[in-house]
């Protein structure tokens, strides 16, 4: 049998969220899929932050003030936001920084569902910020955002990643991840 067949074994996932218990089953070639979406998403932030620590002067200011679109329910924040001049200066090294952090932890698969909470977390404040619903709200910047999540939800940074390693390291013969149980919410 090929590798990528079925083997009538599947991966079960079972959620209960509010009364509301959602079953499934995955592909056996969903590893592969959860990989490439980790691995494309951190590529792309990695990408873009080495991009703009490079090009050097990253200046969110200009984008915070004038670019985020009148309809958008959060123009009058990122207003604020632009016009503070000590937030302006955070936001100046953390989205570089957090974009390269962010995909660098997503290609290696380490602290990834930290990575990708951070990666969700700035493509809402972007999505909120590219305010266009011309043809719908759903646009790129929602859409990369429940990659992120899916990214956590689905624990790729098991799929050779280093998270996979650092929950298995033992402290006096019990793996990390049994020693401390909430990492589960940071790595995976």
């Amino acid at each position: 049998m090929a590798a990528n067949q079925m083997t009538g074994e599947a991966n079960t996932f079972k959620s209960k969220i509010g009364g509301i218990t959602l079953t499934g089953k995955a592909h056996s070639l969903s590893a592969w899929f959860v990989l490439a979406l980790r691995l494309m998403m951190g590529y792309a932030f990695l990408y873009s932050g080495v991009d703009k620590i490079l090009a050097g002067g990253f200046d969110a200011q200009g984008y915070l003030v004038g670019a985020v679109p009148e309809g958008s329910p959060l123009v009058g924040v990122f207003a604020t936001m632009g016009q503070t001049a000590w937030f302006v200066d955070v936001v100046n090294v953390a989205v570089p920084w957090g974009e390269l952090l962010i995909g660098l932890g997503l290609l290696v698969g380490f602290l990834t569902r930290l990575a990708a909470f951070w990666g969700a977390f700035m493509m809402l404040l972007f999505y909120f910020g590219n305010w266009e619903v011309a043809n719908g709200v759903i646009n790129g910047d929602f859409a990369y955002m429940l990659v992120f999540l899916a990214v956590a939800a689905f624990g790729a940074g098991r799929i050779l990643g280093l998270d996979a390693i650092v929950e298995q390291h033992e402290i006096d013969g019990e793996p990390l991840i049994e020693r401390y149980p909430k990492l589960d919410y940071i790595l995976g």
